[in-house]
C-alpha cells in the first residue's frame, strides 16, 4: 500500500513543490543557477541525503517527487539526476567519513555540485567495456587515472566529477583482462590533466554535454570513494537511483506538456465548440495521462524498493519505471503538439522543444533496447543475444 497511496507528507511535499516550482520562469534552456540555489534553501535538492550531513532525511522516493513536480511545473533540474541522486547517494552509502563531511552538506544546500562520468566512445551500453584505468603510483600511493568519457552532463558547473574507472586486472591465461573491478574517483574540476571538451548539441538545455579527456590525472589515496573491491555494488548503488530520477524527469516533462495541451483543447473553438470536446483530440490525450500514471506507479514502486534496501528489486522496477516513464514523456509530448497545431511549434507555447528534450529519457542513461534487453533475460529468463 506505500506505493499506492502517497502519505500526507508526500502530498504536502508535492503541493509545496509545485507551488514553488510553478512561481519560477521557465528554466529549460535558461541558466537555472537561482532556481537550484533557491530549491536547496528549502531543502528541496538534499531531501535525499542523511540529516547528520545536512540533508533532508529522506529517499529517492522524496526526491524523485520534487524533480517530478518541478518538471511538471516547466521547471526541470538535470542535474538533480546526477548531483544528489547518483553522486550524492554514492558517498552517503560507500564514502569515508572525511568525504561525507566534505560533499554532503554542500551538496544538499546547493553551494557544490558534483558530474558523473560513466559513459565512453567506445563502451557505450556496455560497462564491462570501460576503458578508463586507475592505477597506483607504488612510491606515493596515488591514484592515476587515464581515459576518456562522453556525455558528460554540466562538467562546467560542477565543482567535482565522480568518474567511473577500473582498476588494472593481471590478464588472464587468454590474453584478456580480467573480471571488471569498477571504482568511482572523485576528481576535482581544475585537477591538472582533467580536460573537457563541449558536445555541440541540438538539445536545448541549460546544462550542457562535454566529453572529458583524463590523461594521467593524480589523485590522493583518498579520491576512491567506498571499497576498491566492491566492484558493481557501489556502481549500481548511483545508477538505480539515475533510472528512478530519469522517470521522474520524463513524468514530469509529459505532465506539462500535456497541462499545455490540456488548457488549449478546452479553450480553442472550431465549429462552435472546444476542439477538446472531440474524442479524436480528447482520447489521446486520456491515453497519454493514463501511461503517465502508470509510469509513476512504477517509479514509485522502484523509489520504494530501493528506500527499503533492496537493490535487487530496485534494479528491476528502475529499469522499468525508465521504460515506462521514456515512453510515455514523448507520447505525451507528441500529442500536445499535434493537439495545438501550428501553435505547438512556435515560441510562443513553449512545446517544440520539448520534441528533443522528451527524447533525453528514452535515450539516456540507458536505452529502451537495453532495458528490454535486461527486462528479457533477467525477468524472463531468456537467453541473451550478446
Amino acid at each position: 500500500m506505500t506505493t499506492l497511496i502517497e502519505s500526507e507528507e508526500h502530498k504536502s511535499l508535492r503541493e509545496a513543490v509545485s507551488t514553488f516550482a510553478g512561481n519560477h520562469p521557465r528554466t529549460l534552456g535558461a541558466d537555472n543557477k537561482h532556481f537550484w540555489q533557491a530549491a536547496a534553501k528549502l531543502g528541496y535538492i538534499g531531501v535525499n541525503l542523511p540529516e547528520t550531513y545536512g540533508g533532508g532525511g529522506g529517499g529517492i522516493a522524496e526526491l524523485s517527487l520534487v524533480l517530478e513536480e518541478m518538471g511538471a511545473s516547466g521547471n526541470p533540474l538535470l542535474m538533480m539526476i546526477v548531483s544528489p541522486a547518483i553522486c550524492g547517494t554514492v558517498i552517503a552509502r560507500f564514502g569515508t567519513e572525511e568525504q561525507k563531511r566534505e560533499w554532503l552538506p554542500p551538496l544538499a544546500d546547493g553551494t557544490r555540485l558534483m558530474a558523473f562520468g560513466i559513459t565512453e566512445p567506445d563502451a557505450g551500453s556496455n560497462s564491462h567495456r570501460i576503458t578508463t584505468t586507475a592505477r597506483r603510483d607504488a612510491a606515493t600511493g596515488d591514484w592515476l587515472l587515464t581515459g576518456r568519457k562522453v556525455f558528460v552532463s554540466g562538467v562546467d558547473i560542477a565543482d567535482a566529477t565522480l568518474i567511473v574507472g577500473r582498476t588494472e586486472t593481471v590478464p588472464t591465461k587468454e590474453g584478456r583482462t580480467g573480471k571488471l573491478k569498477p571504482c568511482l574517483f572523485i576528481v576535482p574540476r581544475d585537477t591538472p590533466g582533467f580536460q573537457r571538451r563541449p558536445i555541440d548539441m541540438e538539445l536545448n538545455a541549460a546544462e550542457k554535454q562535454f566529453e572529458l579527456t583524463l590523461d594521467d590525472v593524480r589523485l590522493p589515496a583518498d579520491a576512491l570513494v567506498g571499497d576498491e573491491d566492491a566492484g558493481l555494488l557501489q556502481l549500481f548503488a548511483g545508477l538505480n537511483p539515475e533510472r528512478i530520477m530519469t522517470a521522474a524527469f520524463g513524468i514530469g516533462m509529459g505532465r506539462y506538456a500535456l497541462s499545455r495541451a490540456l488548457e488549449y483543447a478546452r479553450e480553442r473553438t472550431v465549429w462552435k465548440t472546444p476542439i477538446g470536446a472531440h474524442q479524436a483530440i480528447a482520447h489521446p490525450l486520456a491515453q497519454a495521462h493514463i501511461d503517465l500514471e502508470l509510469a509513476r506507479l512504477m517509479m514509485q514502486k522502484a523509489a520504494h524498493l530501493y528506500d527499503a534496501g533492496d537493490d535487487m528489486g530496485a534494479g528491476e522496477a528502475a529499469n522499468m519505471a525508465k521504460y515506462a516513464a521514456g515512453e510515455a514523456c514523448v507520447k505525451a509530448v507528441d500529442q500536445a503538439v499535434h493537439t495545438l497545431g501550428g501553435n505547438g511549434l512556435t515560441r510562443e507555447f513553449g512545446l517544440a522543444q520539448l520534441i528533443t528534450a522528451s527524447r533525453v529519457a528514452r535515450i539516456a542513461p540507458v536505452s529502451r533496447e537495453m532495458i528490454l534487453n535486461y527486462v528479457s533475460h533477467q525477468t524472463l529468463g531468456l537467453p541473451k543475444s550478446y
